[in-house]
């Protein structure tokens, strides 16, 4: 359902003038362009007044040229600035002058379940839901991605990427970053968006900024596309270039363990991998293929060694 002004206690027009387009073009040889392709388009945020822009980071990986759109149509260029693979986010500086205002930060931890939102994506109200926070807990992607805890919101947005979730006060909650079927513990349920809250960013923004990802140590990423079966974590895929396909792990094999300790699920998986230490560090998979088992040892790398760097134009 569309959001109407007068439901909210902030000027909805105004906030939803906040959020904009993006498109972005990838280069074909690009290590992310045959997974998430070399043209993708979505939204992002407004967040301060010098034209700098939240979005989600799949959009503008490895992006070598970034529109962004108004909601009156007009279009400005703009720069990556900076992705961070843990949390998710992305950075986009616009290159040109932005007349809106932006969109102050909320406080996503006390954002409750029930919670009256609004989901929004550019060119204003029309393109923007009525929605509620229906969940609040852990979300493991295929992807090696963990959140500790996601916000879950429904009816689900069909252009959710880089959509913003703003609260009753105008601010901002999070930033979409997919459409799942979720209920209550992971059990499976409506349409909803995942959401990436906005906490998550506030440690690492000015990092971000200054060079270009956050400044902690980068986590042991192994090249896997896992997913979870019951109590097992089966490999359904593996990256070009990647550890794992480099160490012979192959599509279909069963996780029994990482490092001797048994493993169940794929939020555990991801754990063990990374309490190992940090990225380059050699992480020994037990795995069954064809009924035997067989252990791997991968040599882990961190994975932006293998994206294309932005270059300003």
């Amino acid at each position: 359902m569309q959001p109407q002004p007068d439901d909210y206690d902030f000027e909805l027009d105004e906030a939803l003038a906040s959020v904009v387009g993006i498109r972005s073009i990838i280069p074909e040889d690009g290590f992310t362009a045959d997974i998430l392709g070399t043209e993708r388009s979505g939204n992002g945020v407004l967040i301060n007044d010098k034209g700098l822009v939240l979005t989600i980071g799949y959009l503008i990986t490895e992006a070598e040229t970034v529109w962004i759109s108004l909601h009156n149509g007009s279009a400005v260029p703009g720069h990556v600035l900076a992705y961070d693979q843990e949390t998710g986010f992305g950075l986009v500086q616009a290159l040109s002058r932005l007349d809106i205002s932006p969109m102050p930060l909320g406080d996503s931890k006390s954002a409750e379940v029930g919670d009256a939102v609004v989901i929004g994506a550019g060119r204003g109200r029309r393109h923007s839901i009525a929605a509620k926070i229906v969940s609040k807990q852990e979300f493991a992607g295929y992807w090696e991605y963990l959140l500790d805890e996601a916000i879950f919101t429904a009816p689900a947005h069909m252009h959710w990427a880089g959509a913003a979730v703003i609260n009753s006060s105008g601010e901002l909650l999070g930033i979409g970053s997919l459409q799942v079927q979720q209920g209550p513990d992971n059990m499976t349920g409506q349409d909803s968006n995942m959401i990436v809250p906005i906490d998550l960013l506030k440690p690492i923004l000015d990092e971000m900024l200054s060079f270009g990802r956050p400044q902690r140590p980068p986590r042991p990423w192994l090249g896997v596309y896992a997913a979870e079966f019951g109590k097992h974590v089966v490999i359904a895929g593996l990256a070009n270039e990647g550890p794992a396909i480099n160490a012979g792990v192959d599509a279909g094999d069963i996780v029994l363990a990482v490092a001797g300790i048994e493993v169940n699920g794929l939020a555990q998986f991801y754990r063990r991998i990374w309490a190992l230490g940090n990225a380059g560090v050699t992480v020994p998979l037990s795995v069954i293929r064809d009924g035997q088992s067989m252990d791997l040892d991968l040599q882990s790398i961190d994975r932006n060694q293998l994206f294309k760097s932005p270059v300003l134009h």
